[in-house]
């Protein structure tokens, strides 16, 4: 049972008339029992809400960004005509619209109910009930009751990095010779033979092959395709912190880097995404560009344990598989266990290949957690280390106008040095860096990759 506010507002009413009433006492009891009266007729003659049955369909993938619909089919099987109000159960995130529904289902009839969904974070989604408040003919009372409804909507990530995927396969194009305006270059793979031209390289000639023919042929080469890329996402606390200016507004806070802590926060735009999701679109658009080229892709996302596991998906449902599995993760607030993440790869990748380990450049982490179990890792794959820089860091670094400013941007000054140590560092391991700022990391990965298959390290 629930009062409704004019019930409220008939109880204000009737204090006025005791107030003015020659006998407070009686006109009291007497307007008392006129409302209780009032309320149990209408409690009586409301429509029950718990026969009520309850039907769902619609979206179950919404990508970040977009927006689903999902529909209710309320049965009204009682003899009375139910008449109220709905409200279903979703999580503030998800963005459900509008949160009270209106309800009117005649006796033996059915009514179909709208809602829609503007998630503003990744992940599932779910309404596991939804509750019914029947008012009576009165409206001063009305029945309430839950029901459990359970639906499940995954929000997707949202792949804005698609739109630098065409740029990049016309350079794969020309890489691999498809394009008309062909590039001059040396792949890894055998293509095929043709004959010798003035400027060709002469390390390129087929001595058998001229010998069979009596004239002077030269290989000519592609890079090499059916190769393995391993994408590391690492899921630990470094990723959590927010960069950049969000393009697709997100709910909640995962946490901040410890420089973004430093000085008044009011001067700063609102938080951006967290690093794991700018990792995972640039992960998005580095497996659909290698997947293109012809080489296998597999996925692991890892922390302290593994959080996802893509493997052996082909071409046209690699992309879905990965935005499936990476729905669901969020940033963990632990320290990434590097031995344990390197010893999960080397399980996995029994052959050599590109291992593109998408984490921060944070010193501190570094040091203690993967520098130490990196040359197991390098010695044995080719390692790719992508990270997301902060922009604000290197805007802290510029304004020095007062005292506070000053020592904002030593800080940043600082964490700028150690990004380029523990890069240099990287480096002298034989490992590849990528780090660039959120809005650049993924076109820079790809081209990094890109890189790689020109110089025929892939």
């Amino acid at each position: 049972m629930a009062l409704t506010g004019r019930a409220a507002l008939v109880a204000a009413v009737g204090i006025v008339v005791v107030l003015l009433a020659p006998d407070p006492g009686f006109a009291l009891l007497g307007w008392l029992l006129v409302l209780i009266s009032a309320v149990v007729v209408d409690l009586v003659f409301a429509g029950a809400v718990r026969p009520l049955r309850f039907h769902r369909s619609g979206h179950n993938l919404v990508r970040l960004g977009q927006s689903g619909t999902v529909e209710l089919i309320v049965e009204n099987p009682g003899p009375r005509r139910v008449k109220g109000v709905l409200r279903d159960a979703w999580a503030p995130s998800a963005g459900a619209g509008p949160r009270e529904l209106a309800l009117d289902v005649p006796a033996g009839e059915r009514r179909r109910l709208t809602v829609t969904l503007t998630p503003t974070r990744r992940g599932d989604r779910s309404s596991e009930s939804v509750t019914v408040r029947a008012v009576g003919p009165l409206g001063l009372a009305a029945r309430q009751g839950s029901h459990s409804v359970p639906w499940s909507v995954r929000v997707l990530p949202p792949f804005l990095s698609r739109k630098h995927l065409p740029s990049r396969l016309a350079k794969l194009r020309e890489l691999e010779g498809q394009h008309p305006a062909l590039v001059r270059g040396q792949g890894t793979e055998f293509d095929s033979l043709r004959e010798y031209v003035v400027g060709d390289d002469v390390r390129s000639i087929d001595w058998r092959a001229s010998a069979r023919r009596h004239d002077v042929v030269v290989r000519t080469w592609r890079p090499e395709r059916d190769r393995r890329v391993l994408i590391v996402l690492d899921t630990g606390r470094t990723s959590a912190g927010r960069v950049g200016a969000a393009p697709v507004p997100l709910a909640g806070d995962m946490g901040r880097p410890p420089v973004e802590q430093l000085g008044s926060r009011a001067a700063r735009p609102a938080p951006g995404w967290p690093r794991l999701d700018w990792s995972m679109d640039a992960a998005l658009l580095l497996a659909a560009l290698a997947a293109r080229a012809g080489d296998r892709v597999d996925f692991l996302a890892y922390d302290r344990a593994v959080r996802a596991w893509v493997s052996g998906a082909s071409r046209t449902e690699l992309l879905t598989s990965l935005v499936n599995a990476m729905a669901p993760i969020e940033a963990e607030l632990v320290e990434a266990d590097s031995p344990g993440m390197v010893a999960n790869i080397l399980s996995r990748a029994k052959r050599r290949c590109l291992v593109v380990l998408l984490t921060d450049l944070n010193a501190a982490a570094l040091d203690e957690g993967l520098m130490p179990v990196l040359p197991q890792l390098s010695s044995r794959h080719l390692v790719l280390v992508a990270a997301v820089s902060d922009p604000q860091v290197a805007a802290m670094a510029e304004r020095r106008e007062t005292a506070e400013e000053v020592y904002e941007a030593a800080a940043a000054e600082y964490t700028r040095i150690e990004r380029r140590r523990i890069t240099a560092r990287l480096r002298r391991h034989g490992v590849e860096v990528v780090d660039a700022a959120p809005e650049d990391i993924a076109p820079a990965l790809a081209d990094a990759y890109l890189a790689l298959k020109a110089a025929g390290r892939l």
